[in-house]
């Protein structure tokens, strides 16, 4: 487990060393042996798992078809509503591998980024350990299981069984594996931490601080060298250092460095350097390794609330939870590189990883990408949610997860909270408030560079002694969720006004009041937004709320988020446009009937809807009758036209939540909005009648891949009428076939009702669009064909490159 982000060419895929001369790192997820249920004995090297099925990783096999049907949904699932009606159980991985004998002698560590849950792992039948949590990284040293020059076998046993979360999980080794050989005197796991204490314009500090471990049985001379590249790759510092370590002890290394004029790190220019670490002795290079950081410098008070290198930032921030949607918990390198991007896209600059630690590929690209991180460890202590979640191993294990997650992650620039937990059962009891001084403490033990919080909902003076452990309080629905005052902010801040306070969740409904009070408040310095990205699992908190029951099924998506699951923005996220960015512009039209069924028992604090707006101007059999048509504008006035006349201008301000109404007689024809700041038109927005669809457009986010297992095209096929507009009412099943070295890894629609599988070639539309996602494969290089049909519609082809060229260090693989 290497301590933290390198990039590597994909030149190196071929399982060649990542690290120079006697250490070396390969990426282990090709082809595994799964099986889901018992398994008597298969951790044997002799059980025969000929009849298995072949995976690569990452897999996640609660997002596969149920047997016998063409869909992952079950009304019976006993993860229900939270889990979105999909199903957990026990599964099996194995995998064979052989080291030759030349590699005896080495130490041996294999390494999981992530599996969910409770999983067992052996070597050559051997019990090796467990691992309960499943969203920390977590490692075993297993060089006295190996039979060199011989056949081993790897096997993980997990178990997701019974109620153990409220949110979509998946189940499986969903995020990469690695094997790490190494030479007896190495660098110890996870043990390099960079910081950057005092930085300006014209040079940064940076401190580096590393431990040798010796585990051979001789005294060892080592010599000890660091090197500090630009991105342009030139070396900017240098140190050496020579040191005896005896047999079986270890060595701290710590010095510091000065990089003259360096480029900050910032959300605008995410400039990364390398630290390039080398280990020798017996006069050779024994390990090579690579961290890349960024020289930042992060503060936060109540005066200036949070500054990144001096200057004040406020927090455009959002949840997530972990799951890609379509490809279920899959953690593809670029499933979790596009999630960053469609956000930072969308205006966004901080996300809020809920309620956990997210994937190592997912914070390399907040690094290169420029998003903050609140890296969160858990949902629950030492009182559950759920009768099988964390709490059952709160105990034993808090403090082996908290390390995981702060050693694995802190020299990743983005992140700048650690979030000890969300909404904890007994944060307004002395024991609760007691549990994190004690979980505070411990993080800051390991990183004192960053701010410790925790996100609390009832909000209320008894969680002061609970708040008075952490650097900034998390507010859960601090507006408008049924708080006895209009802001609990000002409130809290008259009475501590030393507390620096972050809204850590909050309503889609909510949020132009939230917003405003991060804009009038320096000691509020964000707001995240429940969520950013929408989710399985909650089923339809975004629509029939709370209280939840089985019979909301067929539902199985949250539809909560400003962006869906496959990526297309939701009409509040063209709101948060407008609140967010200067002379913004949409046009949305209220929904005269309700899109889906309404729960007339929903409970009037549950929020986590948008108002049923639809891109849609298709209302037959309402003509003359007024339709409710919403402008979401950051221009300082609309004009409205419906077939070219003029229904009026209307200002959009703070004063109007940057909405202006229209009730307009329903006609088929075009609504045309267009922004003014003052007499200058600044923006144009059109709304249009849409007629059959005769055709479909199809479009791929990358024409280009390597020929990597990681690498992926989400391409987006929508229905249009003959004016090459889309359809919103076309729901046409679509086909796909692959021709090439590519294979289909997911589909999706995103209609939070559907039930359709999300692995068969083929799904309906949506709205008029459904996604397919392609993968390249590994080692193939060509020309990838996808061909898609519809009954009755032209048929399609898009080709796409899988091959070694272009800038390539744009998609790196991630190790930590």
């Amino acid at each position: 487990m290497l301590k933290k982000t390198i990039f590597i060419l994909l030149l190196l895929l071929s399982c060649r060393p990542i690290f120079a001369q006697n250490s070396e790192t390969v990426l282990f997820d090709d082809s595994w042996s799964f099986f889901k249920g018992g398994a008597l004995g298969a951790e044997h090297a002799n059980f025969d798992d000929s009849k298995w099925q072949k995976v690569d990783l990452p897999h996640d096999w609660s997002i596969e078809d149920l047997p016998g049907t063409k869909s992952p949904f079950s009304p019976a699932a006993i993860s229900q509503v939270g889990g979105g009606f999909t199903t957990g159980g026990t599964g099996w991985y194995r995998k064979t591998f052989t080291l030759p004998e030349s590699k005896k002698g080495k130490r041996v560590i294999v390494q999981f980024d992530g599996v969910y849950m409770n999983s067992t792992v052996f070597v050559n039948g051997q019990n090796i350990g467990t691992h309960p949590y499943g969203y920390t990284s977590f490692w075993f040293d297993i060089t006295d299981k190996i039979k060199f020059g011989e056949k081993n076998i790897l096997a993980v046993e997990v178990k997701n069984e019974g109620q153990n979360s409220r949110w979509y999980s998946g189940s499986g080794i969903y995020r990469h594996v690695w094997l790490k050989t190494e030479d007896p005197v190495h660098i110890a796991q996870w043990s390099t931490y960079i910081t950057t204490p005092d930085v300006n314009a014209v040079s940064a500090k940076v401190t580096i601080k590393n431990k040798v471990l010796n585990q051979s049985d001789k005294d060892v001379a080592v010599r000890y060298v660091t090197h500090i590249l630009n991105q342009a790759n030139t070396e900017v510092a240098v140190n050496l250092k020579d040191q005896s370590i005896k047999a079986g002890a270890s060595c701290d290394f710590s010095h510091n460095a000065t990089v003259a004029n360096p480029a900050l790190w910032s959300c605008e220019t995410p400039v990364l350097y390398t630290l390039v670490t080398e280990l020798y002795y017996n006069g050779n290079l024994a390990q090579r390794e690579k961290t890349t950081f960024g020289i930042r410098k992060i503060t936060f008070d109540v005066q200036n609330g949070f500054q990144l290198n001096g200057k004040t930032v406020k927090l455009k921030g959002g949840c997530f939870h972990n799951d890609n949607g379509p490809l279920g918990s899959k953690a593809y390198d670029r499933a979790e590189e596009r999630k960053v991007e469609l956000l930072k896209a969308s205006g966004y600059n901080a996300i809020r990883c809920s309620h956990n630690p997210p994937s190592p590929a997912f914070l390399a690209a907040c690094d290169r990408l420029g998003m903050l991180v609140i890296d969160e460890a858990f949902d629950c202590w030492k009182y559950g949610k759920n009768p099988y979640d964390y709490h059952l191993f709160f105990n034993d294990w808090w403090k082996k997860d908290i390390e995981s997650m702060v050693l694995r992650d802190e020299n990743h620039p983005s992140v700048i909270m650690w979030s000890i937990g969300n909404e904890i059962p007994e944060k307004g009891t002395p024991e609760g408030a007691d549990e994190a001084k004690m979980l505070a403490k411990y993080v800051r033990d390991l990183d004192p560079t960053r701010a410790v919080t925790s996100a609390v909902n009832d909000l209320k003076p008894d969680k002061d002694a609970y708040f008075s452990a952490l650097d900034v309080s998390g507010y859960n629905y601090e507006f408008g969720g049924g708080n006895e005052r209009a802001s609990t902010f000002e409130y809290d801040h008259a009475r501590i006004p030393n507390r620096v306070m972050v809204g850590t969740e909050s309503y889609p409904l909510e949020a132009f009041g939230t917003w405003m009070e991060v804009l009038d408040h320096p000691y509020v310095i964000g707001d995240f937004v429940w969520t950013a990205y929408d989710y399985i699992g909650e089923a339809s908190i975004g629509w029939l709320g709370y209280w939840q029951d089985a019979s909301f099924y067929p539902w199985s998506l949250a539809y909560c988020g400003d962006i869906d699951i496959c990526g297309w923005k939701r009409p509040q996220s063209y709101y948060r446009d407008a609140l967010w960015k200067a002379d913004q512009l949409s046009i949305f039209v209220r929904s005269p009937k309700p899109s889906f069924r309404v729960n007339p028992l929903i409970e009037a604090w549950s929020k986590w809807n948008w108002v049923d707006d639809v891109a849609d101007w298709n209302w037959k059999g309402y003509e003359n009758k007024p339709i409710t048509v919403n402008v979401y504008s950051s221009c300082q006035q609309v004009e409205l036209f419906l077939n070219g006349k003029s229904l009026g201008k209307k200002t959009t301000d703070r004063s109007t939540k940057f909405i202006a109404s229209w009730d307009v007689p329903y006609q088929a024809g075009d609504l045309v909005a267009v922004g003014y700041d003052g007499d200058k038109k600044v923006n144009t927005a059109t709304l249009s009648t849409v007629g059959a669809p005769v055709n479909m457009k199809i479009t791929a986010d990358k024409t280009q891949l390597f020929p990597v297992d990681q690498d992926l095209s989400y391409v987006t096929v929508e229905l249009v009428d003959s004016k090459g507009n889309v359809n919103p009412r076309a729901e046409n099943l679509v086909h796909f076939t692959i021709d090439g070295p590519g294979e289909i890894v997911g589909v999706g629609n995103s209609n939070p009702t559907s039930v359709e599988s999300y692995q068969l070639p083929q799904r309906k539309a949506w709205r008029g669009k459904c996604l397919v996602i392609i993968k390249s494969k590994n080692h193939e290089r060509g020309i990838i064909t996808l061909h898609v049909s519809s009954d009755k519609l032209p048929s399609k082809t898009i080709k796409i490159k899988s091959e070694l060229t272009g800038k390539i260090t744009n998609y790196p693989i991630y190790i930590n």
